[in-house]
């Protein structure tokens, strides 16, 4: 391939955003010559955990100058504030320069958060300046902030860039304000995005643009780790419920604590395990367990690692995704749903967004409707009664993740993309 691709990410390496790093590695793997910069450094949640895959990666991540001075209000700016992002002013085109000023104006004129746009552009000046001669296309993960950026890059240096859509970035108007996201998508040589449901939403913004879908598919580190002998699950006769993901609104983890309650009241025996990143919601959750006295049936682990899920995976008699629409923020099709398929959980999920793209009702796992605690205990139910359903549906749950959710070949789609691109 004549040239390389440069991936640009707000933050690297994230333990919640490991299939970005999976991608990243299988794209290498398929022969594309990657470069990639990294926005900001990682929040202090994110590290300490240890990152197999971006292990894996050859290429190294260049870090872009710390933003963070530029969080103070913009009348208290210094110049030593700015200072480490101005040299790149001598260096690069004076036309990509005034594109990208062109671009960023009218939205600080009419805006209040003028302090966002000129770090933005700051950023991307910096970034320009960086890439090396032999990167011929830009990518980005996130529609919003680190999207702005490489667009911004991307007209100051004069190459092509691409962006990838995930959720949030692309529901969350003030996320992309006073239709930039329409402009970024009509920029763009192309979209990528992870759901049909996605497609349709970013189609009907920008009717012209070029969006493909192209699903995450199971993780390199997960994939490897099922190719190991696997060790019996301990059976007690109870349902093991288990539920994975940062403890945040859009998961609707509160709903499953309600499920909980239902199934003790009815007399079902059963143990819960929540497994995730503490986030705004654990307060609220821990309450609700407390209130509804079920301290001893229902566990917040924190996180794990992927050998630990793995293990969680194999001994759930179920795996609960009971997740929700907001006004500003959802999944596409989360990605536990696919690991837990992958591994033989049978899955119970919410009938929202991607995820009947993934989960087939009564086929490979069973949907119900959001905010609904006793559907949810009705399923989970119906699970513990009938072990020949639950076989069932695991089963067809691994066959699915084969045919249509296979990371590497979803990689090499993406690849191909790129050499498009490129060529």
């Amino acid at each position: 391939m004549n040239g390389s691709v440069a991936y640009i990410l707000m933050g690297y390496p994230r333990v919640s955003e490991t299939f970005i790093a999976s991608e990243i590695l299988r794209v290498e793997q398929a022969g594309i010559p990657l470069r990639l910069f990294v926005i900001k450094p990682v929040e202090d949640r994110e590290r300490g955990h240890r990152h197999p895959v971006a292990d894996a990666i050859a290429v190294q991540p260049t870090y872009l100058p710390d933003p963070e001075a530029l969080h103070a209000p913009l009348r208290r700016w210094r110049a030593r504030h700015v200072r480490p992002f101005m040299p790149p002013l001598r260096r690069l085109r004076p036309l990509g320069l005034a594109r990208a000023l062109g671009i960023v104006l009218p939205y600080y004129l009419r805006d209040g958060r003028r302090k966002i746009y000129l770090k933005e552009l700051l950023q991307a000046i910096a970034l320009a300046d960086r890439l090396p001669p032999d990167v011929r296309h830009l990518h980005a993960h996130f529609a919003h902030g680190t999207t702005t950026v490489t667009w911004l890059a991307a007209t100051i240096a004069g190459l092509p860039f691409s962006f990838t859509g995930h959720a949030r970035d692309i529901y969350a108007g003030k996320l992309n304000r006073h239709g930039m996201l329409r402009r970024k998508l009509l920029a763009a040589t192309f979209a990528v995005t992870c759901t049909e449901a996605n497609v349709r939403h970013l189609k009907g913004i920008a009717p012209d643009a070029r969006v493909h879908l192209v699903y995450h598919g199971l993780s390199a580190d997960f994939t490897a780790l099922l190719r190991q002998p696997a060790t019996p699950a301990q059976r007690n006769g109870r349902l093991h419920v288990l539920g994975v993901g940062r403890l945040v609104a859009k998961k609707g983890f509160d709903v499953l604590v309600d499920a909980c309650a239902v199934l003790r009241d009815r007399g079902v025996p059963f143990d819960a395990r929540i497994v995730g990143q503490e986030d705004a919601e654990a307060a609220t959750l821990r309450r609700r367990i407390a209130a509804l006295e079920l301290e001893d049936r229902i566990t917040l682990t924190g996180p794990t690692d992927p050998r630990g899920l793995l293990h969680e995976y194999r001994r759930a008699g179920a795996l609960c995704m009971p997740c929700r629409l907001l006004p500003d923020d959802r999944d596409g099709i989360p990605n536990v749903l696919v690991e837990a398929m992958a591994a033989g959980a049978p899955v119970v999920a919410t009938n929202v967004s991607g995820i009947p793209e993934l989960v087939d009702h009564d086929v490979n796992g069973l949907l119900v409707e959001p905010d609904a605690p006793e559907q949810l205990a009705d399923a989970l139910t119906r699970l513990h009664r009938d072990p020949g359903l639950a076989q069932r549906l695991s089963a067809a749950a691994r066959a699915t993740v084969e045919e249509r959710f296979d990371g590497e070949r979803l990689a090499h789609d993406l690849a191909a993309l790129f050499e498009e691109a490129v060529a």
